[in-house]
């Protein structure tokens, strides 16, 4: 078993249908795996959506038809994030990044920057 936090990114393409790497697929898709998505990841796609940068419907935002679980957000999370590295700049990812550090999850994300942290990474 594997708890996975997926990056915005996985998430728009998971519910787009859009392809994906076989192992993430795997990771996602396994019944014996705990798949989160971050309230910051929710939070990120409704900013963009409102400024008219992403076109998604809301189905995006139903993630229990997935089997996926939603991940708050703590004062922990929010500590850690502002504490890590500056290898990257978004906060959203940098709070991914915490919430996986935080957790022992592997974040899944296309983004090689991400690996730079100490957190588990699974490349979509």
């Amino acid at each position: 078993m594997v708890n996975v936090l997926l990056d915005t990114s996985v998430l728009l393409r998971w519910v787009g249908g859009q392809s994906l790497s076989d192992s993430a697929v795997g990771a996602i898709a396994d019944p014996e795996n705990a798949v989160f998505v971050s309230a910051a990841t929710i939070w990120e796609i409704s900013i963009k959506r409102s400024l008219g940068k992403l076109r998604v419907g809301n189905e995006v935002f139903d993630i229990d038809s997935d089997g996926f679980e939603g991940l708050a957000i703590d004062a922990a999370d929010a500590r850690l994030a502002g504490e890590l590295p500056r290898h990257h700049r978004d906060p959203f990812d940098r709070m991914l990044v915490a919430q996986a550090l935080a957790r022992g999850l592997v974040l899944v994300t296309s983004d090689r920057r991400l690996a730079s942290y100490d957190a588990k990474v699974l490349f979509a």
